[in-house]
């Protein structure tokens, strides 16, 4: 113990169970000080002024009565005379004045705090309730905090304006809807040692993903300058991802970076009562550059699972972490400033899965980053600054550049919420997850595309990305009990493109992925032809340069941006169903479809039926895609090797002849792909009639085949699938076609290969599934939203098959 103080504790003397003397936020801080430094955990020295302290300051003005009377009968709902109220409370406590005995100590703990940190030191000033950051409820960001205090002065004006902040309008109301006692919550304040994160960059950091609940995650988001810029949501931060399974094994497991715009960041004012923090604007070069490097993600990454893993083993059960950190621009090093349990996703009950469908879709008026999965439906109501808060009626869509937490009595009572500004750690995200209402942030110009009185559509239903449509679209809710899901033998696996929606996804019984297509990673997420980044000579049109260049800015080099981006984009769906199998087709763009990335028009020839061109395998040994191809190899090298994910399975596109078969395995190998080698399977696509005639040769070069029933189907009946002429006749229920499907499932059965099928003939003929089963396929990947309607079909199938074979055949 640093002082003999009867209202001062230090962090390192408070564990969790002094949440009644020093509040939620200060005994957490105080447990990860004294049980987590010694294992590598940076974390700033600092003390709490006990709750004991904010009942001294109440007695001794004799204030207790005058606040009981000036909240009986408030009724929250009427704004105005919550306001009133409020403010009324505050000035009783802030005219109150400290004690000259609780001053004393908190002077004598701030010389101390000077003595290890250096003359006048520089201190954040925390609120911390006594019944805050309980598992089922947060108080998070109800009280102030007051951040680079210097002097005697400020620290004393801070202190008390924190007791004052207990009686803010948004923690009245939040007590009331939470049923606390006003005056069974007292407030304890928390004076630690400021983290020159003005220097440098700060963030939060949940222990899994804020929007799913997917839990094998950690989530890092990040801007420049100090914290309270993304908490207020006046930023769009960076975000990272590392995935906790391979992260533990030692692998540097980031499997998804999104640059966010980091437009501002508050620094460190010139000094004085007035000016303790000031905003200022980022330089652009600065905006197009993450703010911290990997190798910070990686140290707090390691810091979260540490918290996470001593929280859970504390309460017996894991417990998501809801985190606070900053990075030191003066020493480089990253501290954690702040931890609480998450209480938000972790509490949902995770054996109904619920999803939301938009039945029809209209004209987007805004779009942003989506917040939840729901679908909401009401009026728009825009909100430009805390005055107008009264004008907002219960149902309606809340549109505002940000959100506050003064604004959250209002917020409860909204429909959905959409902001200009803010990322998935806003203010606006977190509330909306905290009332499980859709919210769509940073759409940049919400409030001039969105115009009061609207009925409009939020919807969040559709993966990453949420929109704001005009008029009211009709949706519908699908519940479906997982408990009552039975898994099939037959492994019934989904496609997907787009890694934005894999965590949802993942939570959808599933036996994994069973076509993940790279094309859509390549044209959604890198946008550049890959010879356009191998040789950008080539590419003399400078407005197609400049696109190049501000998509490529802050990488090493073009070849860098294409590996990095493409490795994120696969590792992020082959994290979401590790360690299922996750089948990553390589690129299977046909000549036309290349030519429309950017540059692609200089690298890609022009084909009269690029349908049946320089497709699939023929372009991976050509010397016109082959440097193309080594990028894609090594960006999936990086997420076996690097990430960790050996779940990862690659899958070869249209490869005509057995030669071709042989020259793209040796293509693979030369790339650092070596079927077999740190476990390897190399599919192909089973999709041409030669696939299927020769299937015994080309199971001497690949571990498996998935049926692509549509171009089999095309090439099989001879009609292309593209053509409104001839389309009509496309079928793949044809006999013949259903008899190449037989044969290539007992062609891989002969040969001991894994059979599957990843077309789209089981989704729109639930029948074609029955005879895939009958058939005995060892797979069936299909559309998510057909998965759970085709895992019945299958476990019904089976079921038949097996009743059949128990009925013996009667004797003649």
């Amino acid at each position: 113990m640093k002082q003999d103080a009867t209202y001062i504790r230090w962090f390192a003397d408070i564990r969790n169970e002094d949440v009644g003397l020093v509040g939620g936020k200060n005994a957490s801080l105080g447990e990860m000080y004294s049980e987590l430094t010694p294992k590598g955990v940076k974390i700033p020295d600092g003390f709490a002024v006990t709750a004991e302290g904010y009942w001294h300051v109440l007695d001794s003005a004799g204030i207790l009565d005058d606040l009981k009377e000036t909240l009986a009968g408030l009724d929250r709902s009427d704004v105005a005379d919550l306001a009133k109220r409020g403010k009324q409370a505050r000035d009783l406590i802030l005219s109150a004045g400290i004690p000259d005995d609780l001053w004393g100590e908190i002077k004598a703990a701030y010389d101390m705090l000077c003595d290890e940190y250096g003359p006048d030191a520089d201190v954040a000033v925390r609120s911390s309730a006594t019944a805050e950051d309980l598992p089922t409820a947060s108080f998070a960001g109800q009280q102030e905090t007051y951040l680079n205090v210097r002097g005697y002065q400020a620290l004393r004006e801070a202190y008390i304006k924190c007791l004052a902040s207990l009686f803010t309008d948004r923690a009245i109301a939040y007590r009331i809807d939470n049923h606390f006692d006003h005056f069974k919550v007292a407030l304890s304040v928390g004076v630690m040692k400021m983290v020159r994160s003005d220097l440098a960059a700060s963030g939060v950091i949940f222990t899994l993903d804020t929007d799913t609940g997917f839990r094998d995650v950690v989530l890092i988001t990040g801007s420049y300058g100090l914290g309270e810029m993304i908490v207020q949501g006046a930023v769009n931060p960076d975000e990272y991802y590392v995935f906790k399974p391979t992260f533990r094994k030692g692998y540097r497991a980031i499997v998804r970076k999104n640059l966010g715009g980091k437009r501002v960041k508050l620094i460190y004012g010139l000094g004085g009562a007035k000016e303790v923090t000031r905003r200022v604007d980022v330089p652009e070069a600065d905006q197009k550059r993450f703010c911290i490097a990997d190798d910070d993600v990686l140290t707090l990454a390691g810091y979260a699972l540490t918290i996470e893993d001593h929280y859970s083993a504390k309460a017996g059960k894991p417990v998501p972490m809801d985190i606070e950190w900053a990075k030191d621009g003066e020493t480089g090093e990253v501290f954690i400033v702040q931890a609480r349990p998450e209480t938000v996703q972790s509490q949902k009950a995770g054996d109904v899965l619920e999803t939301y469908h938009l039945d029809e879709r209209g004209t987007v008026l805004a779009a942003g980053k989506s917040i939840g999965d729901a679908i909401a439906v009401g009026k728009a109501r825009i909100i430009t600054d805390v005055s107008r808060l009264p004008e907002f009626r219960p149902g309606e869509v809340l549109v505002s550049d940000t959100t506050t937490p003064d604004w959250e009595p209002v917020m409860k009572t909204a429909a959905a919420i959409v902001t200009n500004r803010g990322g998935r750690t806003s203010h606006a995200a977190i509330v909306s997850r905290e009332l499980g209402i859709p919210a769509v942030v940073g759409t940049g110009d919400a409030t001039e595309k969105v115009p009061t009185g609207r009925e409009v559509t939020v919807s969040c239903a559709e993966g990453e990305e949420g929109f704001v449509y005009d008029r009211a679209l009709p949706f519908h809710v699908e519940r479906i009990q997982l408990s009552d899901l039975r898994r099939p033998k037959t492994a019934v696996m989904m496609n997907l493109g787009n890694p934005d929606a894999a965590f949802g996804l993942a939570m959808v019984p599933n036996d994994g992925i069973g076509l993940a297509r790279m094309e859509f990673i390549i044209s959604s997420y890198i946008k550049v032809h890959p010879m356009a980044l191998v040789h950008p000579e080539r590419v003399t049109d400078e407005a197609v340069r400049r696109s190049i260049a501000d998509l490529t800015y802050g990488y090493p080099n073009g070849e860098e941006y294409f590996i990095e981006r493409l490795a994120e984009g696969a590792g992020t769906i082959a994290a979401a169903f590790y360690p299922n199998p996750v089948v990553v087709r390589m690129s299977d763009f046909k000549t036309n479809e290349y030519a429309s990335l950017l540059g692609g028009t200089y690298f890609e020839p022009e084909e009269a039926n690029p349908m049946l061109g320089f497709r699939g395998a023929s372009r991976y040994y050509d010397e016109r895609y082959r440097e193309g191809f080594s990028l894609e190899c090594r960006a999936m090298k990086r997420v076996r090797e690097e990430m960790g994910l050996v779940n990862l399975i690659i899958m070869i596109p249209f490869c005509r002849r057995v030669e071709e078969a042989k020259q793209v395995i040796d293509e693979l190998g030369k790339n650092g792909l070596r079927r077999g080698e740190n476990g390897l399977s190399v599919y192909q696509m089973c999709e041409i009639p030669n696939n299927v005639v020769q299937i015994d040769a080309f199971s001497d070069y690949f571990d498996g085949f998935s049926i692509g029933s549509n171009d089999l189907t095309q090439l099989t009946l001879g009609i292309d699938r593209d053509s409104a002429v001839v389309g009509g006749a496309f079928d793949e229920r044809d006999p013949g076609v259903k008899r190449m499907v037989a044969m290539a499932i007992e062609g891989c059965r002969r040969n001991g290969r894994h059979s599957g099928l990843c077309g789209e003939a089981p989704s729109t003929y639930p029948e074609f599934a029955d005879f895939l089963v009958e058939q005995g396929i060892d797979s069936i990947s299909v559309e998510p939203d057909a998965i759970l309607k085709i895992t019945l079909r299958v476990a019904e199938v089976e079921e038949r098959l097996r009743s059949a074979k128990r009925v013996a055949p009667v004797p003649r």
